[in-house]
């Protein structure tokens, strides 16, 4: 079931955004960056998020597996826990959070994750062209849902 994100489940959703996140982002981020990312970092960053007009919403399945955040028609931090990946929690985000989007969906990718790649294909976004660099050397890529 996907739930909304509030106070009382912060917490969880911040340690599925964590430990996510940290393992997407170790192969090409130091290893004294990925450590930053804590649960309780990652609560402050979801609680900052919300309060600028973020929809944070978490699948649980027994536990919280993944999460993701809607702003308008931008789709943002859809982090499932490595080893809950490849079983379809993803894409049951991803077109939960589509159907909360304000217009047409777009999110922004980082051009070498791959297999966030081959999902937003699958599910029908297409890149944009727009494109911006980010501090670590690559750029993150805009996709549009049927872009």
């Amino acid at each position: 079931m996907i739930i909304s994100v509030d106070e009382t489940n912060l917490f969880q959703a911040a340690a599925v955004h964590s430990v996510s996140w940290k393992e997407a982002h170790r192969s090409f981020c130091s290893g004294a960056f990925v450590e930053l990312h804590t649960p309780e970092r990652q609560r402050e960053y979801l609680r900052e998020k919300m309060a600028h007009g973020s929809r944070l919403y978490l699948l649980v399945e027994e536990e919280p597996v993944g999460i993701v955040s809607v702003t308008g028609n931008r789709i943002e931090d859809l982090y499932v826990l490595p080893e809950k990946q490849n079983r379809g929690y993803g894409t049951k985000l991803l077109r939960y959070a589509m159907e909360q989007c304000a217009g047409t969906p777009t999110l922004w990718i980082l051009e070498n994750n791959a297999n966030a790649e081959r999902l937003y294909r699958r599910m029908g976004f297409r890149p944009t062209g727009r494109r911006h660099s980010v501090p670590n050397g690559l750029d993150e890529v805009e996709f549009a849902l049927g872009g």
